[in-house]
């Protein structure tokens, strides 16, 4: 056969397989198609999709260029882990337009929240909109060995795209990842009917992982957040027995707390979910703030010890620090 010939259908080939692999890395990257779509589309296995995607970095035709928007605060991040002696804080310097401060605390914590995941294996997801927003941030990834779980019982906000479920199958989604489930209420007030759900099969995969996570990561409820669920509102004295609304900072992993960092349960935790010990076991637990009207609630968790990492900007820390009494 022709040497020429040879030559010009290798070049060919080169260019066929180049022109895919660019395809490839256009539809990952900027048309946010997930790892299974992408083995759909090219009839390849997701194992040659994510090879090709590596060959598209490593052969330069993609390059990634992360451009952070906003700078730290290292003097005021050793401030707060010194006088509450939390490992891990991230404090963002505020942005000139204060407008730009949520967006980007919540890209800064979903980079952060990513890193922690490739260590992780077992990950606890809350709801609200904050988790969310973080969530909708994750760039894609492929990990058949994690797994996003529920360790409370729903929200109730089933109409919401921030509700419990769906944040756990949002999640898994960038991923390509499992998830697991309560399909519960968060509050059970019968005690009997409360012990024995997480015995029910449909139940008990779901309760054996989330009492092994190595990761969880929330945003900071206020009593605003009862109240914003009718179901909730309405059986409040049901559910919290003999606690003093007026006494509650914040929520955390569904229960109240007050601005000293004590929870305010009452002789039955009401909570369908994860004992409140074994969620404070998990090794890494990151709660992100990003309104200024959460200061008491920040204050409570981290003189509670509730969380480990803690992203917020400058404003919020001082404010944090400025209610401690710290000079």
């Amino acid at each position: 056969m022709n040497l020429k010939l040879l030559r010009g259908g290798a070049i060919m080939d080169s260019i066929i397989h180049q022109d895919q692999l660019a395809h490839i890395a256009h539809d990952y990257y900027l048309s946010k198609l997930s790892i299974t779509e992408l083995s759909k589309k090219y009839q390849l296995s997701r194992y040659l999709i994510t090879k090709s995607l590596d060959e598209a970095l490593a052969s330069g035709l993609v390059s990634i260029q992360i451009n952070s928007p906003m700078a730290r605060n290292f003097q005021l991040e050793t401030a707060v882990k010194k006088q509450f002696g939390i490992p891990h804080v991230a404090i963002m310097k505020d942005a000139d337009n204060p407008g730009q401060d949520s967006s980007s605390i919540i890209e800064f914590a979903a980079e952060q929240i990513q890193l922690v995941l490739r260590q992780s294996h077992i990950v606890g997801v809350t709801w609200g909109s904050t988790v969310f927003d973080v969530v909708d941030h994750f760039h894609n990834e492929l990990r058949d060995d994690l797994t996003f779980t529920q360790f409370l019982g729903e929200n109730m906000k089933y109409n919401s795209a921030s509700g419990s479920t769906r944040m756990v199958e949002k999640a898994a989604a960038k991923f390509e990842a499992n998830y697991l489930t309560i399909p519960a209420p968060l509050y059970v007030v019968n005690d009997a009917i409360r012990e024995g759900l997480p015995q029910e099969p449909a139940l008990r995969r779901t309760f054996a992982a989330a009492n092994r996570m190595d990761f969880l990561f929330c945003g900071m409820g206020t009593v605003s957040s009862i109240d914003s669920i009718p179901q909730w509102t309405q059986a409040k004295k049901e559910i919290f027995p003999g606690v003093d609304f007026s006494d509650i900072a914040g929520i955390l992993f569904g229960r109240p707390y007050d601005i000293r960092g004590h929870f305010l349960l009452p002789e039955a935790d009401k909570t369908l979910g994860v004992s409140l010990d074994n969620i404070l076991a998990t090794p890494r637990r990151l709660a992100v703030i990003k309104s200024k009207f959460k200061t008491d609630a920040a204050l409570g968790a981290l003189r509670g010890h509730m969380i480990t990492d803690l992203v917020m900007n400058e404003s919020i820390a001082q404010r944090i620090l400025a209610a401690a009494g710290f000079n």
